[in-house]
């Protein structure tokens, strides 16, 4: 379903019954992006959004990752979510740590995978010059050419081990995106324009899961750090997995967020 919050028209869609689930996906993904984990999730209502940017999302207006989250917030009320679990990967790990910071009281439990509270000083800026670089590279040299740099990337070297089948639909959800709508992600909610939350992790009231897979190195010191400083947080680490944990190990993915969530 369509959903018109001010200027922008948001896609969502609602699977099965239950204690809610919203689940935002990461950059470059789209609401399909969770369809091997949703049999594994059997028992909630999943909320499944595409997030500004990506998939059938129609954004007109976006300044920043707030004001997407205020949106967000009016989307939520508008379906009639008053209190929901909240899930996010990558992108929508940060977009999700930020909603929960603005809006505490309607996060049940908080599930973060792959995600970081953002950056601090000269580092900030630097990735806000590198994501207005691959914004413009997007849009210069068009989505074949970026899916082919960005499946280049060491974050997803360990997606190599998936199956020929599911690289390509992998890669068929990425070429799926308009460049447009990827340049004004990273423009308005790339990792240099997202607040840093560091600060206001010990503010964070909900249940946190923090999920990272083994060979992200680089993300499970991120997240060695924030469990230090949320308030009640736990972490878990799927082993021989890379960065898109949901995508290499769906099943252990689904078993791991359902055991928290019967547990919260």
């Amino acid at each position: 379903m369509y959903y018109t919050i001010n200027d922008n028209t948001y896609y969502v869609r609602t699977i099965g019954e239950g204690e809610p689930l919203v689940m935002l996906h990461g950059f470059t993904g789209a609401s399909t992006t969770w369809k091997d984990v949703i049999e594994y999730l059997s028992g909630y209502r999943l909320v499944l959004i595409d997030l500004p940017g990506h998939g059938q999302t129609e954004i007109n207006n976006l300044t920043d990752m707030r004001q997407a989250c205020v949106e967000l917030n009016q989307l939520f009320l508008e379906i009639g979510l008053k209190q929901f679990n909240l899930l996010g990967y990558s992108m929508g790990g940060r977009m999700s740590l930020v909603y929960t910071s603005m809006y505490p009281e309607t996060v049940s439990s908080l599930i973060l995978v792959g995600a970081s509270p953002g950056l601090q000083g000269a580092d900030r800026n630097k990735r806000k010059e590198q994501d207005e670089k691959l914004a413009n590279f997007i849009i210069e040299s068009g989505m074949e050419s970026f899916v082919d740099y960005w499946e280049s990337l060491s974050l997803f070297k360990t997606q190599l081990n998936l199956s020929i089948e599911k690289r390509n639909e992998i890669r068929a959800e990425r070429l799926s995106q308009q460049a447009e709508g990827l340049a004004l992600s990273l423009r308005t909610m790339g990792t240099g324009h997202q607040p840093n939350l560091w600060p206001d992790l010990a503010k964070i009231n909900p249940p946190v899961l923090l999920i990272v897979g083994e060979f992200d190195e680089k993300f499970v010191k991120i997240n060695e750090e924030m469990v230090k400083n949320l308030r009640n947080a736990k972490m878990d680490i799927v082993d021989e997995t890379g960065h898109a944990v949901y995508v290499e190990s769906p099943r252990i993915f689904g078993k791991i967020v359902s055991r928290f969530l019967n547990h919260t």
